[in-house]
């Protein structure tokens, strides 16, 4: 029955995603008049390395805003929060504060240097909610790749690393979730999962042991253990011809949170490889928006 009911939604979905033709408007490729931006903000420091967001506010939107967690991807060693730059104006533009933020990468820094790093961005931003006008109840993230899958963990894992006194306070759950092909589960045992040599080498740089050397460490780094019915709201997006990041990674956590009773909604997109938010970003966030506008504004 419940495969039934996943085929019925995901069929449903991307007719909505073919056919539905939203009015998109293209993403500000300058800083409009509406909107302010704060480059190479620090939100914490760990091992010697500084940690940064830049932060896109809207100028004319009044009272407390409603906020938006930008990750970037890049196969945990790679990538930059300036992929979110237009995309950040475009959300402020719509009177969300938005925060895309830098975190360690590999292989420097393994697991769970990343999660650590994106769970004290959203802990940072609710301690200093009052510096943005921002509603510290009112939060959501949204990530592509290893981006989508930090963001994951931002919804459905409590807080790690609850070492800092100065946090100890704030949660590091957000309200709701867009997850664009984020890799969500590492317990598949190597020899099933059919790993090519280039997604075995960034599995191994990100944990510092290879797929099958540590098992419980990778199911324990797998958002996928963490789907429960109190998870919030989640979107994901998924081509059908992703060879980095197989389909099979995202039905497997649309199943775990539908089979919880949680809040899901799976897109696939017939055709598109991984990384497909790159030529078509003015199409994505509007899909986006209007995930975010249904669970964050009033």
């Amino acid at each position: 029955m419940l495969q039934r009911q996943r085929t019925l939604v995901l069929v449903a979905a991307t007719l909505a995603l073919v056919f539905s033709k939203p009015a998109v408007q293209a993403l500000p490729q300058t800083v409009s008049d509406d909107v302010t931006v704060q480059k190479n903000v620090p939100y914490g420091e760990v091992d010697g390395v500084k940690l940064l967001m830049d932060v896109y506010l809207p100028k004319t939107a009044s009272g407390k805003h409603p906020g938006i967690v930008l990750v970037h991807g890049g196969g945990w060693v790679g990538g930059d929060k300036v992929f979110y730059a237009n995309i950040g104006k475009a959300f402020a533009e719509q009177g969300y504060d938005a925060f895309s933020v830098n975190y360690r990468l590999a292989p420097k820094f393994h697991y769970p240097a990343q999660l650590d790093d994106v769970q004290r961005a959203v802990r940072f931003l609710r301690a200093h909610a009052a510096d943005y006008d921002l509603d510290p109840d009112r939060i959501g993230a949204m990530g592509d790749s290893a981006g989508g899958y930090l963001v994951a963990f931002l919804g459905l894992r409590d807080t790690r690393d609850n070492s800092d006194p100065a946090l100890a306070n704030y949660s590091s759950k957000v309200e709701c979730v867009v997850d664009f092909y984020g890799p969500t589960d590492f317990t598949i045992p190597p020899e099933q999962a059919h790993l090519n040599a280039f997604v075995e080498n960034l599995l191994t740089m990100y944990f510092g042991k290879k797929p099958g050397e540590d098992p419980a460490l990778y199911r324990e780094a797998s958002p996928v253990v963490y789907a429960s019915k109190d998870a919030p709201p989640f979107l994901i997006l998924q081509g059908t011809a992703d060879t980095l990041v197989p389909p099979d990674q995202s039905e497997r956590l649309y199943d775990a949170l539908h089979k919880a009773g949680a809040n899901v909604t799976l897109l696939l997109a017939y055709g598109l490889p991984h990384a497909f938010l790159s030529p078509q970003p003015d199409f994505y966030f509007d899909i986006a928006k209007k995930f975010f506008d249904r669970y964050l504004k009033p």
